[in-house]
C-alpha cells in the first residue's frame, strides 16, 4: 500500500524513518524497493528527477545514485545489493537470502550490464577501443542463455521459488528484453522467457511500480511499504 501524509511517521522508537531515494524506472532501485516491500520495511520514498537531483540526495550520498536509503542519523547505503540484504536480513518471510548468489549476481552487474549498457546506448561508447568490433547483444544473449539452463533446471534461478538472484537480475533481462521486444521474443530462450513474464505480471512488481512526482522539499510525503503497514 502507498500512502501519503503529512507528517513522517515514526518507528516504534520514536525515530524517523529512513528515506529511500528512489527513480521508478531505474533497475537498480526497483530490486530494492522489491526486497524492502517483502521484507515488510516502510520506509519515506522521494522519487528523484535524475536531472534535476536534489540537494538532499547529494548530501546524503555525494555520488547521487539511486537507490539511495538514509537512516537520517548520518549512515546511508548506497548500493541496491547492500539495500537488499539489510531488509532481507531484518526479516526474509520468503527465505530470499537462501538464493543470494554472490558470482551470480556479479556476473549481472558486471558483464552482463556492461554489455546490455552498450547494447541499449551505443553513442555513449564511442571512444572505447572496441566500439563497433563486438556484437553486445550477442555477448548479452549468450548470457541470458546460460541462466535460462539454470531455470530449466530448477524453476528459478537458485531454486524452486524466486530468491534473491531472481530480483536481483530481473530488472536488467527486463531492459534487455525490452529494447527490441520483437527480437527478444523470438530467440530460443524457452525457459528465461516465461520467467521474465511471471516477474512482469507478478503482484510484487506491480505494487513497487506506482508513478509519483519527484519530490522536492516541503513537498507532499509519501510512505512506502506493503498492505500490513499502518498508516
Amino acid at each position: 500500500m502507498w500512502v501519503r501524509s503529512s507528517q513522517t511517521r515514526m518507528t516504534e522508537s520514536t525515530r524517523p524513518l529512513p528515506v529511500l531515494y528512489s527513480f521508478r524506472r531505474c533497475p537498480y532501485a526497483m530490486r530494492a524497493r522489491m526486497a524492502l516491500w517483502i521484507a515488510g520495511e516502510t520506509v519515506e520514498l522521494r522519487e528523484v528527477k535524475l536531472a534535476d537531483k536534489p540537494p538532499e540526495l547529494i548530501a546524503a550520498s555525494p555520488k547521487a545514485t539511486v537507490p539511495v536509503l538514509d537512516f537520517r542519523d548520518g549512515s546511508v547505503i548506497e548500493e541496491s545489493i547492500a539495500v537488499m540484504r539489510w531488509a532481507l536480513h531484518r526479516n526474509d518471510p520468503e527465505g530470499w537470502l537462501e538464493g543470494d548468489d554472490t558470482e551470480l549476481i556479479a556476473e549481472a552487474d558486471g558483464t552482463f550490464k556492461h554489455h546490455l549498457d552498450r547494447y541499449k546506448y551505443p553513442n555513449r561508447y564511442e571512444d572505447e577501443p572496441d566500439h563497433g568490433k563486438v556484437d553486445h547483444r550477442a555477448e548479452g544473449l549468450a548470457i541470458l542463455a546460460r541462466w535460462d539452463e539454470r531455470i530449466a533446471a530448477q524453476g528459478q534461478l537458485c531454486a524452486e521459488r524466486r530468491t534473491l538472484a531472481d530480483i536481483a537480475l530481473f530488472p536488467f533481462i527486463r531492459q534487455f528484453a525490452n529494447h527490441d521486444r520483437a527480437w527478444f521474443d523470438a530467440q530460443d530462450l524457452p525457459h528465461l522467457q516465461p520467467w521474465l513474464n511471471g516477474h512482469l505480471e507478478s503482484e510484487l512488481f506491480a505494487s513497487i511500480m506506482p508513478k509519483f512526482t519527484p519530490w522536492k522539499a516541503g513537498g507532499e510525503t509519501v510512505l512506502f511499504g506493503p498492505e500490513k503497514t499502518v498508516a
